[in-house]
């Protein structure tokens, strides 16, 4: 890796002027709004100065961020267009010292400085500094600050093309925002604020996709202060959400409605407004949204949600096409589906674009409805989703839809239960998704349709199955004994466990779900692999799959659980080598790919571990970031913007792209 510099203990590098600064909470706010100000805003760094000293009557205080006119000489204080204060969250807007007042002295100070914002990171002032009538200054609130265009009305109404992806942790920043907002305003506990929110992410996706009509999810700045304004938005707002309920009947009933306050609907209208939550990359806006998730619905059934590294590397390996099946049988919030999903639009993408010969920027709007279509019967063909626990189930949904939709085959049910057992409408449901006889399903019959799953049920001893209606259908919910004859081989008896770990179980559902010749990735405690009383769990699996490959994960790859885990891929075999297998009786000899994770990118409470030199220093790298300044129908305008940054230290990528040369290597196909 060239050009590494180390970073000294306690310090970051600063993102707009590469100095080192000491690592606090508020630079991590800091760190994230100049990020922001270049990759969302567009403003160029060299218009940007941190730790700006400006004269205020005899004192001579730095303001965190200022940025200068477009076309200031100098970097002098009459030429600051914009002030930015930054400060951790424990800080309160009203805050004598540190709060508005201060940020109003510094903008009063600076004859020419128009904007200014204050932020710690979870609530967000904005000023517009205006001179009245009796020549005094007063300061108008506004949802943001002007992108580098200057385009003040973008602000209040953004169009389609001013719409802006989010960076980093900004998404999540605004979720938690909105969130807490919903929380205290509105008295709500936090899953019921949880869900209010969910469904103005829901309009604003609708918005969003009603291509080819101006934008109606916004909320103006002068509306937004004032009760008429914000009853307006609330009819605004209301208006499309009457097109979800009748879109997405199975989430919401007919007789559903928002039940913000006027006031606290038009704040959270107003945060979202500017970000295309469609256009935002997935795993900023995964992030963001499982751990919001994750903070309010998380049960206590064993749901410990798959990091998002380990979910692209178990994608990426077993690399499902836009022709199969796949389904995750204890989906949780869905981020398997969802990026296995995002996995094949982006190979459609690819596809698309070469056929057309022109980026999706210079797309009609017709090849963008015809497109979004075929994604959207991919999705409700080939896509499933099954977990316990209801508010996963509807949150499941929800990310499907946010990321490119997906939400028609995401069923709330047991998924160890007999089929007999299923409820009528999943397994009515179920079955025309597959194209099957629904009596089929019902009398226990084939349920092998799937030709990918990838999942992480839920494990541990701690939430074991007893049902001996459930117990009874599957080999390994039976007592298993050593061979008399043969102390290296399993026998299957009649009799029944008294419990079994829901982990064990749902291998052999997942088998069950299976075409002939399918694969999974599933993640399963190291015990399986490993402990010599459950032999006969592995030699059941080898008997009936092959398996492709074991990835030893890191220790806290499931932080703060701890647990040792594994991700195991295994194909399915066919009848036909079953039977060949028991009557030469021994097992066809073939490679398997195995790896060890000792890099998880985080340590045992989820904090970014990053990568450090032989001395044990963090370092920084080179980066090139590609920022889109602006599309049309001629091209789209991108600008270069050089920083440095530290390098996360994780081995997943590496993993999946060795596999996939192992395969190369070896002439595996799937």
């Amino acid at each position: 890796m060239p050009d590494l510099i180390v970073i000294p203990e306690g310090k970051i590098c600063d993102y707009i002027d590469g100095k080192f600064r000491n690592d606090t909470p508020e630079e991590y706010v800091r760190q994230n709004i100049e990020k922001r100000l270049v990759n969302e805003h567009k403003y160029a760094k060299n218009r940007i100065a941190v730790e700006y000293t400006i004269r205020v009557g005899s004192r001579k205080p730095r303001a965190d961020i200022v940025i200068f006119s477009a076309d200031a000489p100098e970097r002098l204080q009459e030429h600051i267009h914009v002030i930015i204060e930054c400060k951790k969250e424990s800080v309160e807007p009203t805050s004598r010292k540190d709060g508005v007042g201060q940020l109003q002295s510094y903008m009063s100070a600076c004859p020419n400085c128009e904007w200014g914002m204050w932020t710690n990171g979870k609530q967000k002032e904005v000023f517009r500094k205006v001179v009245n009538e009796r020549r005094k200054i007063e300061y108008a609130e506004f949802n943001d600050i002007p992108s580098a265009d200057g385009r003040i009305e973008d602000i209040d109404r953004p169009k389609r093309q001013t719409l802006k992806s989010a960076v980093e942790d900004n998404l999540l920043f605004v979720f938690k925002t909105c969130h807490n907002h919903i929380y205290v305003t509105d008295g709500m506990q936090k899953q019921p604020a949880f869900f209010e929110l969910l469904k103005i992410i829901f309009c604003k996706i609708e918005d969003e996709r009603n291509i080819g009509k101006p934008l109606e999810f916004y909320a103006a700045s002068g509306e937004r202060s004032n009760l008429d304004g914000q009853l307006t938005v609330q009819k605004r707002i209301a208006a499309i959400f009457e097109r979800v309920k009748k879109k997405y009947s199975r989430i919401f009933e007919q007789n559903d409605e928002i039940k913000l306050k006027p006031r606290s609907l038009a704040y959270v209208v107003s945060e979202l407004q500017k970000y295309s939550l469609l256009n935002t990359h997935i795993d900023i806006k995964g992030k963001a949204y499982e751990e919001l998730v994750g903070a309010n619905l998380r049960g206590n059934r064993g749901e410990f949600f798959t990091p998002r590294n380990v979910m692209h590397m178990t994608v990426e390996m077993l690399a499902p096409t836009e022709d199969e099946r796949v389904i995750d049988p204890a989906c949780g919030t869905g981020g398997f589906l969802v990026i296995a999903m995002n996995k094949i639009i982006a190979s459609l993408e690819e596809t698309n674009t070469q056929e057309l010969g022109r980026p999706i920027a210079q797309w009609s709007d017709n090849e963008k409805r015809v497109f979004q279509q075929r994604i959207v019967e991919i999705a409700k063909t080939n896509f499933f989703g099954f977990d316990l626990n209801p508010d996963l189930v509807k949150a499941t949904k929800m990310n499907m839809v946010m990321n490119n939709d997906g939400s028609g085959n995401i069923f709330q049910t047991d998924s160890l239960l007999p089929p007999h057992a299923w409820e009528a409408d999943f397994r009515k449901n179920l079955a025309k998704a597959f194209g099957v006889r629904e009596t089929a399903l019902r009398n226990g019959g084939t349920i092998g349709l799937v030709d990918v799953i990838v999942t992480n049920p839920p494990f541990g001893s701690k939430i074991p199955i007893k049902d001996q209606h459930i117990l009874e259908q599957y080999d390994l919910g039976h007592i298993w004994e050593r061979d008399k004859t043969d102390r290296d081989r399993w026998m299957m008896t009649e009799r029944l466990q008294s419990s079994v770990p829901p982990e064990q179980l749902f291998i052999e559902r997942c088998l069950q779900l299976l075409k002939p010749g399918g694969r999974m990735g599933i993640v399963l405690p190291d015990s399986i692999l490993g402990a010599p009383g459950l032999g006969y769990i592995r030699e059941w699996l080898v008997r009936k799959t092959r398996i492709l490959a074991s990835i030893d994960l890191h220790v806290d790859t499931f932080a703060p659980k701890g647990t040792q885990t594994s991700v195991l891929f295994l194909k399915k075999k066919t009848p036909e080598q079953i039977h060949e297998e028991e009557r030469i009786g021994k097992m066809a000899d073939y490679p398997i790919f195995m790896a060890m994770v000792d890099h998880i990118g985080h340590d045992k409470r989820g904090n970014p571990i990053f990568k450090r030199d032989k001395y044990g220093n963090e370092i920084l790298a080179p980066d090139v970031e590609v920022i889109t300044l602006d599309e049309s129908p001629d091209g789209i305008l991108t600008s270069k913007v050089e920083s440095k940054k530290k390098v996360i230290d994780d081995q997943t990528p590496l993993v999946a792209e060795a596999f996939r040369e192992w395969r190369q290597q070896e002439g595996l196909s799937w």
